[in-house]
């Protein structure tokens, strides 16, 4: 028998698969036999591209991180943004504000999330060794320091809106509340709409996490205008 053309695995196809599979049932029924069966090939075969299961899982996590926007901060100078007014330069029309950049890149992290977010407990951990992941802090890190946060804020800023970004993805809260109307009526009065809750939870949840970063970025500018103070 020849060779196949093409070899009957790669990484991409792996991870693609394994994407489809959490996509699909969760990270739970993530496993490399059931990976290997969904490819159509034995278990051991697997281990010629990754040599745990845990790699599999860090591999899936950061070609959906890829899929971020980060280019935004390599566009952020405060300076020149402060100045754009004034300044009609090339640079200065470009520039973008560290509060801008962050709203961008949020509600893109958001939307790569919200496509997959049976994959969003996988995130906790942390960027580890998983190149995209470092490459967003790295970038997001980068440009507050450079906008003139120091860089313990830095930090602190970074950590706040991964934990609202990634936060708002678990899960809608709309779409917890059961669509009968009888079992919030007599004994929770303030919930008697509850019930409509579901039928409108992309909004509501949309909506709120608008507000939500709207209020935390005016939060967070306040404190920038201390610290520049300061």
């Amino acid at each position: 028998m020849g060779r196949p053309r093409q070899p009957l695995l790669s990484r991409d196809r792996i991870v693609d698969a394994a994407l489809a599979l959490v996509d699909a049932e969760g990270l739970d029924v993530l496993s490399t036999r059931r990976l290997a069966s969904e490819l159509g090939v034995s278990g051991p075969a697997l281990y010629n591209h990754f040599a745990t299961k845990d790699e599999i899982v860090d591999a899936v996590v950061d070609t959906v991180l890829g899929e971020v926007d980060i280019a935004v901060f390599a566009r952020v100078s405060a300076d020149a943004a402060r100045d754009a007014a004034d300044d009609r330069s090339q640079d200065a029309a470009e520039a973008t504000s560290w509060d801008e950049a962050l709203r961008v890149w949020a509600r893109s992290y958001r939307a790569v999330l919200g496509a997959h977010p049976n994959l969003v407990p996988a995130l906790a951990p942390g960027p580890a060794r998983r190149p995209n992941a470092l490459r967003m802090a790295d970038a997001v890190f980068g440009s507050l320091v450079r906008s003139g946060w120091p860089r313990a804020q830095a930090t602190r800023v970074g950590v706040l809106m991964r934990y609202f970004v990634t936060g708002s993805a678990l899960g809608s809260f709309a779409g917890g509340f059961p669509d009968d109307a009888a079992l919030y009526a007599g004994e929770y009065p303030h919930l008697g709409q509850a019930h409509l809750l579901a039928d409108a939870q992309r909004e509501i949840n949309e909506n709120a996490f608008e507000a939500g970063l709207e209020a935390l970025l005016h939060g967070l500018a306040d404190r920038y205008a201390r610290v520049r103070v300061g």
